[in-house]
């Protein structure tokens, strides 16, 4: 198996009649998805997400995939294959029309509904090609057929681009579901079909390559709701994904049947159920869904509210409702259900929640202790089963951690795929297919770009390592003001601190340390400010850290007069 170097450069010029393979995003994590192909100097980008923060990133909104490498040659882009309408897939979407807003998107029905309410937000009107499973369209030197699979979200497709170089099959998110909610398999004739024409390189989802057997089937959670249901005394606050159609579908069936209202909370709920429901893709008995203002007419026990939150976001709903900062407050008897599973990464804050609404007295239902989630994707043996269909001349294992990339990788091998025609990649490890022979070419730049706030990409690892100090260890400020001629001391120091759990009081032990040294410095004639704040810096540094064993931010201010 091939695998990437740490000391690779820049790719070489792309062989004529070759195609390459650049992933910026989705390797190695789980999120942020993003692979650009690129044959004959035109581009083709199949999806474009984002990743969500985790706790060492604080203050960040979002991380993007990294443009760097397509922002000059966005004009060679022919188009953005969206392969379903997740965020960790449509979510970068809006970031990249930024920089040119005439690139066509091209996905399902529901794909590009929910990418363009999103658009909508940015102001951008995105230039648009719907497709369906069967479908085949050109675009640019890439033809491109389009299968339908399955996954938590409808509508989802793989797409087979066809060039001179050979035929790759991205399968984005997938699994095997074989009794579907809504009846739409993934289409195993068509990939048998594609595999008899001939798969020179597959890019194989691997989240679930290291859980074994088969994914259960969705409709397995009906049963499993209709208990929780059947036992709930009071409100029943469900916390799902905003894109989760078919799980939003099983609550609205088991609601109704209890004789529950429902009500959607969070603006991304509320949008994406009414463009679901708009396209008829999800199915709403009249009268079943109200306005969140109306619940208050209502007794407890018919009320039922959907909300944002599964993961432990802290401004979603559900975080906010365990914190006791939201409208709706959690009380003695509730019951919360998460039905989601744990994106990796995500355990803490999620466990924190629960925490939150059992301390208010919620039974909160979750995959640890009921099943209430199936995942979206192939476990081992579907994966095994799908590689023997597909018969890929190489194979790229992509969408994963790490140790989802090397297990997807050991079950291509066992189908017999050469360990030779295995490449293991990270994002911005540049792939070329070149005579029907996948390898690893070099490497562009695919780093974290932050959103915070308004600004993208002004945020960088420093500014977030001198958050994580200001968080875990606080800041001590200094004040002096010196001679501007003899740099000798003519007020100060004062000290004050914050977070750093160090009371003022305790720097009049340091005060004639810093007075000294300064001291020292002005005779020496050393009047020039940042050198003084140096060596403030220093002073008071090694005196916490060897009194405190604490290493805070320490601001010093040096004025002259």
């Amino acid at each position: 198996m091939s695998h990437p170097h740490p000391e690779l450069g820049p790719p070489p010029k792309l062989p004529e009649g070759a195609l390459r393979v650049t992933p910026l995003g989705g390797l190695g994590e789980i999120g942020r998805n993003m692979t650009v192909f690129e044959y004959g100097g035109r581009l083709l980008i199949v999806d474009c997400g984002v990743l969500f923060p985790e706790e060492e990133q604080p203050g960040i909104d979002l991380i993007l995939p990294d443009f760097t490498s397509v922002r000059d040659r966005l004009d060679d882009i022919e188009g953005i294959v969206l392969t379903h309408g997740h965020e960790d897939h449509i979510g970068g979407v809006p970031f990249l029309l930024r920089e040119k807003p005439d690139i066509p998107l091209i996905g399902s029905k529901l794909t590009l509904a929910l990418i363009e309410a999103k658009l909508q937000e940015h102001r951008i009107r995105p230039y648009t090609l719907e497709v369906a499973e069967g479908q085949r369209e050109r675009i640019g030197p890439f033809d491109c057929e389009f299968v339908a699979v399955n996954h938590s979200i409808p509508d989802a497709l793989a797409v087979a681009i066809r060039t001179p170089a050979g035929m790759a099959v991205h399968t984005g998110d997938f699994k095997m579901d074989q009794l579907p909610l809504d009846h739409r398999l993934t289409d195993l004739h068509a990939f048998a079909r594609l595999s008899e024409e001939g798969i020179d390189l597959l890019l194989a989802d691997s989240t679930n390559a290291e859980v074994p057997g088969f994914v259960p089937p969705e409709r397995d959670i009906s049963n499993v709701l209709r208990q929780v249901f059947a036992g709930a005394r009071k409100r029943i606050i469900v916390a799902s994904f905003a894109s989760h159609v078919h799980r939003i579908q099983q609550i609205l069936d088991a609601a109704h049947e209890y004789g529950r209202r429902v009500a959607f909370v969070g603006r991304s709920m509320v949008r994406n159920m009414g463009i679901a429901r708009d396209l008829g893709y999800l199915k709403v008995p009249p009268g079943l869904v109200v306005d969140v203002k109306t619940l208050d007419d209502l007794p407890d026990s018919q009320v039922v509210l959907v909300c944002t939150g599964s993961q432990g976001e802290p401004m979603a709903a559900l975080s906010r409702m365990a914190n006791r900062d939201h409208q709706i407050r959690i009380v003695d008897g509730d019951t919360v259900i998460l039905a989601s599973s744990l994106i990796p990464g995500n355990e803490n804050a999620v466990y924190r929640v629960i925490n939150g609404l059992t301390r208010w007295g919620a039974n909160v239902v979750h995959k640890g202790n009921a099943k209430v989630h199936v995942s979206g994707h192939a476990s081992a043996g579907e994966l095994l089963y799908f590689y023997n269909i597909c018969r890929p001349k190489n194979l790229m294992p992509v969408h994963g951690e790490w140790r989802h990339l090397r297990a997807n990788a050991e079950l291509g091998a066992l189908t017999g795929i050469p360990h030779d025609r295995i490449v293991i990649a990270e994002d911005g490890v540049v792939v070329d297919l070149v005579e029907g022979k996948a390898k690893i070419s070099g490497k562009v730049q695919a780093g974290y770009v932050y959103v915070d706030g308004l600004s993208v990409g002004d945020v960088g690892e420093p500014a977030l390592k001198d958050r994580k100090i200001l968080g875990d260890e606080g800041i001590i400020s200094v004040f002096v003001v010196v001679d501007s001629s003899t740099g000798k001391i003519t007020g100060g120091p004062h000290i004050q601190a914050r977070g750093s759990g160090i009371d003022d009081s305790a720097f009049a032990a340091v005060v004639p340390k810093i007075s000294e040294v300064l001291e020292r410095s002005a005779q020496d004639g050393v009047v020039e400010p940042h050198q003084l704040q140096q060596l403030i810096r220093r002073t008071l540094g090694k005196w916490v850290s060897d009194t405190y064993r604490r290493r805070p931010m320490i601001l010093p201010v040096v004025v002259e007069v």
